[in-house]
């Protein structure tokens, strides 16, 4: 048996740096939800343009998720 190094060590990469992304869009969904939270108490405003980051930032995530499904369901 023969393991091709670079492959495994490229696939090992590529899936940090996804990891990364997606755990940091994530943190950045939560953040927006909280300013959202924290306008709103302080009558400030709704909140709006941060609960639309949040949604986009969640709209990303799911995104990300459903594409690396559907990666390892065609196979």
């Amino acid at each position: 048996m023969h393991i091709k190094w670079a492959a495994l060590a490229e696939t090992a990469g590529v899936s940090l740096a996804i990891t990364l992304a997606v755990v940091t869009v994530f943190a950045l969904g939560n953040l927006a939800l909280s300013r959202r939270e924290a306008a709103v108490e302080a009558g400030t405003g709704k909140g709006t343009p941060a609960l639309v980051a949040a949604g986009l930032c969640f709209a990303a995530c799911a995104a990300a998720v459903a594409y690396g499904i559907s990666l390892i369901a065609a196979k």
